[in-house]
């Protein structure tokens, strides 16, 4: 699987108002990342497009008659909704549209330097969710070697712009952090979109352990324990980082010793 940055993006512009969705419509094609641009002129035409065409980002207007743009949220679903940005008239929409998780909203009339700076984030925000998708689909395959008795040797981390490599044996600890970890490495902290319960399924577990529900440490990185209180320790790491052996873990953690703590 080769991964493609969002360079080209498919947009939906959803106005009853025909000059402002052709405005919208002019700068849109100046952009050079947007491949297509699919109009609607009314909420009834814009679920069906979004249902049949599913485009990459929606430029939503708020006020329209018979279907307004947050019943066509309602109408797709919010789950299934592409990256929507909503376009109002009304400063007072602008908070109805963050409550619907609306990635931006334009207020009208804006610039086309507003109108270039909510495309950046548009950009953005699809570079990353791509990237996310990309890294699952990656540990997802490698997942399926680990079942026959290999682990992972490397992860591949995305930012706009670059593909970097991390060698697993390089990673001093992992952290939770939410749906992502923070793999540390030589003491920088790197963000990866993956759980830790999932990832931690794919390492060697001779080299890696986990010591607490938030952190699975690198053996050969641990440097010194130090008792902290209750049967709990501080682990301290070569490269300074530090976390801790919970008294959930630390049975783990003695068994694969071989001693007790």
């Amino acid at each position: 699987m080769i991964y493609a940055p969002p360079d080209a993006v498919r947009v939906l512009v959803v106005d009853d108002e025909e000059p402002a969705r052709q405005r919208l419509i002019d700068l849109l094609r100046q952009d050079s990342h947007v491949t297509a641009v699919l109009e609607a002129s009314d909420g009834l035409a814009a679920v069906d497009l979004i249902e049949r065409e599913h485009p990459d980002l929606v430029f939503l207007d708020v006020q329209m008659p018979e279907l307004d743009g947050l019943g066509v949220i309602d109408a797709v679903g919010p789950a299934k909704m592409p990256l929507t940005v909503f376009v109002t008239a009304y400063d007072q929409h602008a908070i109805r549209a963050f409550e619907s998780n609306a990635l931006d909203y334009l207020l009208k009339p804006f610039s086309d330097e507003r109108m270039e700076a909510t495309l950046a984030r548009a950009r953005a925000r699809l570079t990353e969710h791509q990237a996310g998708e990309f890294g699952q689909s990656v540990l997802h395959r490698l997942s399926t070697t680990m079942r026959n008795g290999h682990y992972l040797d490397r992860l591949v981390l995305k930012t706009p712009g670059a593909t970097h490599f991390v060698q697993v044996l390089e990673i001093d600890w992992i952290e939770a952090a939410g749906v992502y970890v923070n793999l540390h490495v030589g003491g920088k902290a790197l963000l990866y979109r993956a759980a830790l319960n999932q990832l931690a399924q794919g390492l060697d577990p001779h080299r890696f352990i986990r010591v607490h529900r938030s952190a699975v440490v690198n053996i050969d990185s641990i440097l010194r324990l130090e008792p902290v209180s209750h049967g709990e320790f501080a682990v301290i790491l070569k490269n300074g980082g530090h976390t801790r052996v919970s008294r959930t873990y630390r049975a783990a953690l003695e068994k694969r010793l071989g001693q007790a703590l």
